[in-house]
């Protein structure tokens, strides 16, 4: 121990020293970079595979129960037995999310989660009985079928949609922090390289000092590839920052947002007639939702897409609707409310509800597009950036060789 101590104090320990001190921090730098780089590639495989198809089956799930909701209403208004297109509505809904139910459940790793789950698939039984027997008592003429359909969708509103909003919030925020993961700065790495860039210029000195040489061309070599290495990853950041933050993700929320707005306003619409009384309270409702969703579609859609007129359509048929109820024609308020053809509130409604569903499924390419484009950007930093600090550690030492066997 003691020659041990004296020899660290000679040139050639301190030499020896440095050089094993910096190849050692290089080859750590090359670990930690390399580990955190392929971390970022795992995080964008998992969004692929398992992140945002749960977030999309989470957001399919919520607008499939709206759907059934505004279906079974519309159904109702239809009286005795509905027609053939609407009670095909209601039943796609219904296997949509049944569906989306499953992958969802198929994903659920937590305990928050499946509780939620646990409760949607126990509650909706319940309202599909209320459903149908709504529906028979309709098909009898008798009264008591509308409060079957008011139970059915207070179970759905209250309930139902409350978790299924729940679970898509918890889906799209662990999307979004899996998105971050990806375009993160790799901190540790940043770090690691700065203090080995730190440690080669300390180095260099502690070098000029004990060997009397301006320059040790290893150690300058080094460095040099380890300000290559810490470019990379930070273009590498650059990169997936720019691919994912496109705004396609934010889209893709706000277009959900705006189907569901538009599904339970129509729900609201159609409960009007089927309760049959004083309409102000609901009516302040629809139009309440009716202003949130024309300013939703203002800031997401062009004026002349077919989303915004259909919206426009709708919104000129209910006020059609709305007149003829205020007119005492209840059945010429109900076949404006059911028409499925021409100008009927039914009809431009499918029209809006379609239009958000084709712009949600190319905003969800979209999402998926950017999430690969950052995957490119990170496929060869794992390995480049370990090479680079690989060759940084065999050039230091090569560097530091030749100024130790002057002393040996």
């Amino acid at each position: 121990m003691q020659w041990t101590r004296r020899f660290v104090r000679t040139a050639p320990g301190v030499i020896g020293a440095v050089g094993a001190a910096l190849a050692l921090l290089a080859l750590l730098g090359g670990l930690v970079t390399a580990d955190q780089q392929s971390a970022k590639i795992t995080r964008h495989d998992t969004v692929l595979a398992h992140t945002e198809p749960l977030a999309n089956a989470a957001q399919r799930l919520y607008v499939a129960l709206s759907t059934a909701d505004a279906a079974a209403s519309t159904a109702y208004l239809s009286g005795g037995i509905e027609s053939p297109e609407v009670r095909i509505r209601y039943e796609n809904a219904l296997t949509d999310a049944a569906a989306a139910l499953a992958e969802a459940t198929t994903g659920a790793a937590d305990a928050e989660t499946r509780t939620i789950l646990g409760r949607i698939s126990a509650e909706l039984p319940s309202y599909t009985g209320y459903v149908e027997a709504a529906r028979a008592n309709n098909r009898q003429g008798l009264p008591v079928g509308s409060a079957y359909l008011r139970q059915a969708s207070a179970l759905m509103q209250g309930s139902i949609l409350k978790d299924a909003g729940e679970l898509e919030h918890i889906r799209l925020a662990q999307l979004h922090s899996d998105q971050g993961a990806i375009t993160g700065l790799p901190w540790w790495s940043a770090g690691t390289l700065v203090l080995l860039l730190a440690a080669c210029g300390y180095g260099s000195w502690i070098l000029v000092r004990r060997t009397n040489r301006w320059i040790n061309p290893g150690v300058v070599t080094a460095g040099g590839l380890t300000v290559v290495a810490l470019l990379w990853i930070l273009a590498t950041t650059a990169a997936t920052t720019a691919a994912i933050d496109t705004g396609a993700t934010a889209r893709f929320e706000k277009l959900a947002q705006a189907r569901i707005l538009a599904q339970q306003a129509r729900t609201e619409e159609t409960l009007q007639l089927i309760t049959r009384g004083d309409i102000d309270a609901s009516e302040q409702r629809f139009t309440a939702g009716s202003d949130q969703l024309r300013a939703d579609l203002a800031g997401l859609l062009s004026g002349d897409s077919a989303a915004s007129k259909a919206f426009s359509g709708w919104q000129d048929g209910h006020q059609k609707e709305l007149a003829a109820y205020k007119s005492n024609d209840y059945r010429g308020a109900v076949d404006q409310s059911i028409k499925t053809d021409g100008a009927g509130s039914a009809a431009q409604f499918t029209a809006l509800d379609d239009a958000l569903k084709t712009e949600l499924e190319r905003t969800r390419q979209e999402v998926r597009d950017d999430v690969n484009t950052a995957g490119n950007a990170l496929t060869l930093s794992p390995l480049g950036t370990l090479v680079l600090l690989l060759a940084a550690a065999g050039s230091i030492v090569v560097g530091v060789w030749p100024r130790l066997k002057e002393f040996l």
